[in-house]
């Protein structure tokens, strides 16, 4: 080839190269919308349920992202506030462009938020417990968790086997804490257990101190307390403070957090928590049966890179579980090969996975079918796990001392 031709062809491949290039660099990022309660009743939980989503997001990007692209997570602060999240997500999806969503925080902000993602055809990928939101003939709306009228299984069961006999069950006024209770009361009836107080008290109260001396009189075996976090730090304080001793006491979302015992020290000595997830889980064993790790692939490196990106803060099931439902929906639009929402919800409804945090399959209303929920107990400041027995690392500290032996 001549020199001419050299310069000629050299020329032509740098021009190619500059026209190349900047397709490449110009794919823009798939955009993940979501909204995040950073103020309000949900604040706390919310804040570990987006930093799940956050590690995620960047672990994804880490290996080179999705379909060639990568991901931007735009969230907003809905305040707690279900009015609120459903007009966020409008924006998020018609203003912010956000290809794929991941659900907010709680089943009131679910469920009106469903019906965004309904009519805009896009999955949505949450933790909510509420199973009314799966019965309305939704097809883009999935969970992690099971039931939550599942939710204290743990509790009733192993009180029936300490052999007590009555059940006191407190309710904030919404539609997740009204599907717990409801749930209490049935599972405490199969086990032979006596419902004698049931009472609801609406979001925001702070005052339970009417509440808990009502139920004081009737001196109930166990206290079930369906609760968020707010409730939950407010009813133990004022339970120590009136004396009120039940010999099992648990809650639910609230008393699963790190913060609950940060908050209150000792007085959550005692305090059972039913919970999906504990970082516990990536190194125990059952017994000498399957390792536990098998079923939380990647858990480990999950904790400790959570631990290293979120300094001082210990991560939740709230934190392990939005890091999962960002993990099966990009696995879910992997395996659709596009950002087709129906392509993506079917992928949804085939999965049959392990994840961090653990067994996912849902049924075709999006309901989850492959999840436990674990019962743990508070014992000097740490969670152990004392139920179902085949997880079981530890022993439930039974019964629940007077506060004035506690030390």
């Amino acid at each position: 080839m001549s020199n001419t031709g050299r310069i000629l062809a050299v020329a032509v491949l740098a021009a190619l190269a500059w026209v190349v290039a900047p397709v490449t660099e110009a794919q823009p990022p798939i955009r993940i919308g979501a909204s995040a309660s950073q103020t309000g009743a949900y604040a706390a939980p919310s804040q570990d349920r987006l930093r799940g989503y956050q590690l995620c997001v960047k672990h994804t990007n880490d290996k080179g992202g999705v379909l060639g692209r990568k991901l931007e997570l735009v969230f907003h602060d809905d305040g707690s506030d279900p009015t609120a999240a459903a007009r966020l997500y409008e924006r998020l999806i018609t203003h912010d462009k956000a290809d794929l969503v991941l659900g907010p925080f709680g089943s009131p902000l679910v469920d009106v938020v469903a019906e965004v993602t309904e009519k805009h055809g896009l999955p949505m990928l949450s933790l909510a417990v509420t199973t009314s939101i799966f019965k309305k003939g939704r097809k883009f709306v999935f969970t992690l968790l099971p039931p939550g009228e599942v939710y204290f299984e743990g509790l009733i069961d192993l009180a029936a086997k300490k052999g007590l006999k009555t059940v006191a069950i407190i309710n904030e006024t919404n539609i997740f804490s009204k599907a717990v209770a409801q749930g209490a009361r049935e599972l405490a009836k199969k086990r032979g257990l006596q419902p004698v107080f049931a009472e609801t008290y609406p979001e925001g109260t702070t005052d339970f101190s009417a509440i808990l001396r009502r139920l004081g009189t009737l001196n109930p075996d166990i206290l079930a307390a369906a609760t968020y976090f707010e409730d939950a730090v407010a009813i133990t304080r004022q339970m120590k403070d009136l004396g009120v001793n039940p010999r099992m006491y648990g809650g639910t979302v609230g008393a699963a957090l790190p913060t609950f015992y940060d908050t209150l020290g000792r007085t959550a000595e005692f305090v059972y928590g039913a919970t999906p997830w504990e970082p516990e889980l990536v190194t125990l064993r059952a017994g000498g049966l399957i390792p536990i790790a098998r079923q939380y692939p990647e858990a480990k490196e999950f904790v400790e890179s959570y631990r290293r990106e979120f300094s001082g803060a210990e991560p939740s099931f709230q934190s392990a579980g939005g890091y999962a439902a960002c993990q099966i929906l990009i696995e879910a639009t992997k395996r659709a090969g596009s950002l087709d929402g129906v392509k993506i919800r079917d992928r949804i409804l085939s999965l049959d996975q392990n994840t961090v945090f653990g067994a996912f399959k849902v049924d075709r209303a999006g309901l989850q079918v492959a999840h436990k929920y674990l019962l743990f107990q508070w014992q000097d400041g740490k969670k152990v796990i004392v139920w179902p027995e085949e997880l079981a690392p530890g022993k439930p500290r039974f019964p629940t001392p007077p506060w004035s032996q506690r030390p």
